[in-house]
Formats: C-alpha cells, sequence, structure tokens
C-alpha cells in the first residue's frame, strides 16, 4: 500500500490548467459574483446552476463526468437526487408557539439525519437573482462529514473515498430536508426543501451563518464549531412561525486572518490572504477562474475543507478554547491580545 494511501494525503502539487479546460472558461466568474462591487445586491446565478442560467455548462459536465469516474461516486450522487414527493399541505394548522414550533422542527431535524440546525428570518439577499422565495422562515440544516474519508481528497480513478462522502453527507441532506418540510407540511404550513449538490434559489450559507451554523472561513466555506470545515448544507423555507437562533462567533474569522493552511494546500492558488470586496459586503473570497478548473479537471476537490484545522476532531477543542480565551481578552482589553492563529498539534 503506498504512503498515499496509509495518510489518506492525495496529489496536492501545484496545478496549471489544460489548454482544453482553459478553453471552456468562457467567462470570468469573479464580476458575475460580484467581485469588487461596493453595492449590495443580490447573488446571480453560479456553476452549480442550471446550465442555461450560466455560461459555463460545458465546464459544469466535465466536472461531473470526472467525479463520476470515481469509484462509488455515481451511486452517491445518485442518492442525492433521489427526491420523495413532498405531502399537501395540512388543512388544519398546529396553532403552538413559536418557540415550542421551532423546538419541535429542531428535534424532528436532529431525529432525521441533521447533525445540527439553525433557524433564521428569510433576507431577499439569500435568494439568487431570477428566482423567488415566499416564505418568511429558512431552517437550515448541516450534515457533518466523515473526517477519515474526508482527507483522503481529491479523489480520482483509483480512491473515491473522499468525493463519495461528498455525495454521502449530499444525500443525507435531500432526506433530512424533504423529511422535515413534509413534517412542517403535515403541521399546516408551507414548506420547501434546498438541498444540494445542484444549486437552487437559496444561498445557503449566509442564512447558515445568520442563524449560528458557523462562521465563513478563508476557504470560502463555513466553519462549524461541532463540525469545522468539514460541513454541507440543506434546507427548508417555510411559513410556519418560528423563532431565530442568532449568529455565532467562536473565533474561526479571526483564526482564519493569519492561517496560511488552506491558502498553501490550494493546487490552484485560489485562496487569498484577504478579504475582499464582494457585492458590496468585504469578506473572504475563493477565486473562481482558479478553483472551478481545478475542479473540474481533478473530479472534485475539498481539500481546503479538508486540511482545515478546525475539521481534525483533535485539534478543534483546543483551537476553541484558545479562541474563546483570545475573544475574551479582546472584549475585556481591546487592542491588548492579538488574535492570531495558535501553534497547531497533530
Amino acid at each position: 500500500m503506498s504512503d498515499q494511501a496509509t495518510t489518506g494525503r492525495r496529489d496536492r502539487r501545484r496545478y496549471t490548467p489544460k489548454p482544453e479546460i482553459v478553453s471552456l472558461l468562457k467567462v470570468s466568474g469573479n464580476p458575475v459574483n460580484g467581485l469588487g462591487e461596493k453595492d449590495i445586491r443580490r447573488p446571480s446565478p453560479h456553476f452549480w446552476h442550471p446550465p442555461d442560467l450560466h455560461p459555463w455548462g460545458e465546464l459544469q459536465l466535465v466536472a461531473r463526468t470526472n467525479s463520476r469516474k470515481c469509484p462509488g461516486s455515481a451511486e452517491a450522487f445518485a442518492a442525492a437526487y433521489e427526491r420523495r414527493e413532498l405531502l399537501p399541505v395540512a388543512t388544519q394548522r398546529n396553532a403552538a408557539p413559536a418557540a415550542e414550533l421551532s423546538a419541535a422542527a429542531t428535534q424532528f431535524a436532529l431525529a432525521h439525519e441533521a447533525d445540527d440546525v439553525g433557524i433564521a428570518a428569510m433576507d431577499p439577499l439569500y435568494v439568487f437573482e431570477g428566482y423567488r422565495i415566499d416564505e418568511p422562515w429558512v431552517i437550515v440544516l448541516a450534515l457533518a462529514h466523515d473526517y477519515e474519508r474526508l482527507k483522503q481528497v481529491p479523489s480520482d480513478e483509483t480512491n473515491g473515498a473522499g468525493v463519495c462522502d461528498v455525495g454521502d453527507q449530499y444525500a443525507r441532506g435531500t432526506r433530512a430536508s424533504y423529511a422535515l418540510a413534509n413534517w412542517i407540511r403535515s403541521q399546516g404550513y408551507n414548506a420547501h426543501p434546498y438541498p444540494g449538490p445542484s444549486a437552487d434559489a437559496l444561498l445557503l450559507i449566509p442564512p447558515a451563518i445568520a442563524s449560528g451554523l458557523g462562521e465563513l472561513g478563508k476557504h470560502g466555506s463555513i466553519i462549524s464549531r461541532h463540525f469545522g470545515s468539514g460541513v454541507r448544507l440543506a434546507a427548508v423555507t417555510t411559513d410556519m412561525p418560528l423563532t431565530p437562533t442568532g449568529p455565532d462567533r467562536f473565533g474561526a474569522d479571526d483564526f482564519c486572518q493569519t492561517c496560511q493552511i488552506c491558502t498553501r494546500e490550494c493546487p490552484p492558488g485560489a485562496i487569498v490572504e484577504q478579504k475582499q470586496m464582494v457585492r458590496g459586503v468585504e469578506r473572504w473570497y475563493v477565486d473562481f477562474d482558479k478553483c472551478i478548473p481545478y475542479f473540474a479537471e481533478a473530479a472534485s476537490c475539498g481539500i481546503c475543507i479538508a486540511v482545515c484545522p478546525w475539521t481534525r476532531p483533535r485539534v478543534r477543542p483546543k483551537l476553541l478554547a484558545t479562541m474563546a480565551r483570545r475573544l475574551d481578552q479582546a472584549t475585556s482589553h481591546p487592542g491588548a491580545s492579538e488574535l492570531s492563529a495558535p501553534a497547531l498539534e497533530s
């Protein structure tokens, strides 16, 4: 067995895209995503929307085809597209108070494959341009990766463990979101599920952050205090009266300011060291034009979330404790504590 197989570490050398891949990147994705824009606006449809809504349909097909070459991947992602039929909305409504309904919905979701649950009020900025969502609430579901499988990314035709775990979590998200939507409908309220891996009307990361499921990481994905970056998202929108759970600041964003691990490990060099202005908000942003060609050619990726120190089960508790102390010091004595990344142990 090779060293790569025993350590779970795949080939992560620096990457130069093939000319045929570059030719499929017909339009830069960074302006479409709003990079450099100072005005706040809704997001535009992106790479994982239906190909008639963006200019990267051929590249999307390459990405799907290459990922399905990995052993077990086709079956894993097929399960993510097995959608249940939505039940009709019950004629009699459960008139319990919002707090009680929120607790019941959360309990149901956790009992039906979700690993964490957050609730946020709907914001028009969560909805992609060209789409419409009428429900005033969004329930976001977190689905945790299996770290031992995830850390084997990027996948290839000899080892599909990493990409199969991605497909498995999306499949859990599909089952969990449809189950929750049907439960809410049985209570007499409208509900619509929004699972991955394909994109739909709802942007998932912003309501996940607003509802307390995590903070945005330098790699552009959410970092959860419970699962690190190894988490996928699904959601349900509804008109059931709910109470929001609120954001959770535990130090991930501060840690990312000085941590360089995902920046160094990204083969195409798509992760930059500073926040950038994106649709009127200064935040972390991953270079679309560098990331997506590698993603398509390498049978998906996931390296940045796998190497993130927050994703490592034995490291995460130490980080939480360290960043809690530093956040407390910064609050008690502004300017007295420098929130730099602490030294890590394996």
